[in-house]
């Protein structure tokens, strides 16, 4: 993805564009599915640990990405396809594969939407399968 292109998605949120934050969602945007802070981490290499954890604090209190606990103890971050805010639409289901520990997503596969009780609102989804991936069998 082209600097431009960062920029634009980052203000459309109201984010101040600096060059780590156009990093990290440069990153997130190239990567095939979710990605930890460890993952952008060694993707970025030069930039520090510290910076990459406030960069997505940011981008998920703008609603820019949201995150996935899938059990593994690593928090993963996947950026948000909706222009406004992440929807439960953007909550699809994810796979844990349990050998390779990668976690991928399964866009086509909606996350199922619960008939929650009177009074209580969805805001996120957090649907995992674990089990092995076509890679690690």
């Amino acid at each position: 993805m082209d600097n431009l292109r960062c920029i634009e998605r980052l203000e459309s949120k109201g984010i101040r564009a600096t060059s780590i934050r156009i990093l990290v969602l440069d990153a997130l945007m190239r990567a095939s599915g979710t990605m930890s802070l460890a993952d952008l981490e060694a993707e970025l290499g030069t930039v520090d640990k510290s910076s990459i954890f406030r960069t997505l604090e940011v981008f998920d209190r703008h609603h820019l990405v949201h995150s996935i606990d899938d059990g593994s103890g690593s928090v993963k971050f996947e950026v948000c396809e909706g222009k406004d805010d992440c929807t439960i639409a953007d909550m699809h289901t994810h796979f844990y594969c349990e050998k390779c520990h990668k976690t991928f997503c399964l866009k086509d596969i909606s996350a199922p939407l619960v008939d929650l009780p009177e009074g209580f609102s969805a805001h996120s989804v957090n649907y995992i399968i674990k089990g092995i991936c076509p890679d690690c069998l």
